[in-house]
């Protein structure tokens, strides 16, 4: 009987290895696939569009990026667009925005290179960007892009260093498997670039607003936990009309939670919701996003 115990402990011990291997072969695969993608250079020519020039079209850029582009927010560029909070994602990584200024990357890149990083998520290097969601804001027609470059190269500059930015195994392996992004060009259909309509309070702009929330709500927009956060990592709600969401809300009720950052239940939303720049949004953009939203299937918290 003592040398069976022992021949089954030895075979589990032997499975539990096996196991190991097993893990670990996966894991070094899907990383290495992460960097070989990471180091891709796209063949994306490069696009010139009509400059914006004028206090219109200055504070149109100003606008698109202290509301539906939150560029601006505290956990992206900055305010001064100097660099945002350092976000610690435990096992997925560290992220830090950098330094968009004259005085930082703003002065590095030419007005197409930055065309094409916000359309295509590419570098001027050529290659992808990490962890920026391009794709949510690539919608912006012509005019709102120059407008957003315009506005950029009109901020003071700010001598700062850029923070980390390091993507660690557990955030490249999620990454490939189609469970957050960090690889953001290889995300984007680069053959086809979908604009938007101009803006209107309907739904069909409000599709583009709302892909602004794909990263932390979900393809679905049921919410739920970032696949891989720490436990203390801010829970997305659920944005759908499902009893766990906004089930019956009033435009009236919505716009007060953007202004408020409180729900009708009294609960105040997680500080990470870029709660400044979601109140900076304008009439019209409000509308659309909550006509869109009322579009939405009622999917459970946490579908994602």
């Amino acid at each position: 009987m003592k040398r069976i115990v022992i021949k089954v402990a030895l075979g589990l011990v032997a499975l539990l290895l096996l196991l190991a291997a097993g893990g670990g072969v996966f894991v070094w695969t899907q990383v290495s696939a992460f960097d070989q993608s990471m180091a891709k250079v796209y063949d994306v020519p490069l696009r010139e569009i009509p400059k914006a020039e004028g206090p219109e079209a200055l504070a149109r850029g100003k606008h698109l990026v202290e509301s539906m582009g939150a560029c601006a927010a505290a956990d992206c560029h900055g305010t001064s667009l100097a660099g945002g909070n350092t976000i610690k994602a435990g096992p997925l990584g560290t992220v830090t925005a950098p330094n968009i200024t004259s005085a930082g990357l703003g002065g590095v890149y030419t007005d197409a290179e930055l065309v094409r990083l916000i359309e295509h998520g590419i570098k001027k290097s050529g290659t992808s960007l990490r962890f920026m969601a391009a794709y949510e804001l690539n919608w912006f027609p012509d005019e709102d892009l120059a407008a957003i470059v315009a506005y950029i190269r009109s901020v003071p500059p700010v001598t700062k260093a850029n923070g980390p930015l390091e993507i660690a195994a557990l955030g490249k392996v999620l990454d490939r498997q189609g469970m957050f992004t960090f690889d953001v060009a290889r995300k984007i259909d680069h053959s086809k670039i979908e604009k938007a309509p101009p803006p209107a309070p309907t739904a069909a702009y409000g599709k583009f607003i709302a892909k602004g929330c794909l990263t932390c709500h979900g393809e679905t927009y049921g919410g739920g936990p970032i696949p891989g956060a720490p436990p203390e990592f801010a829970v997305p709600v659920n944005l759908t009309p499902h009893e766990t969401g906004l089930p019956g809300y009033k435009y009236e009720e919505f716009t007060k939670l953007l202004d408020t950052g409180i729900r009708r239940n009294g609960k105040k939303l997680d500080p990470f919701m870029p709660l400044v720049n979601l109140a900076a949004m304008n009439e019209v953009e409000r509308r659309a996003l909550f006509e869109f939203l009322l579009t939405l299937p009622p999917k459970p918290f946490g579908s994602r």
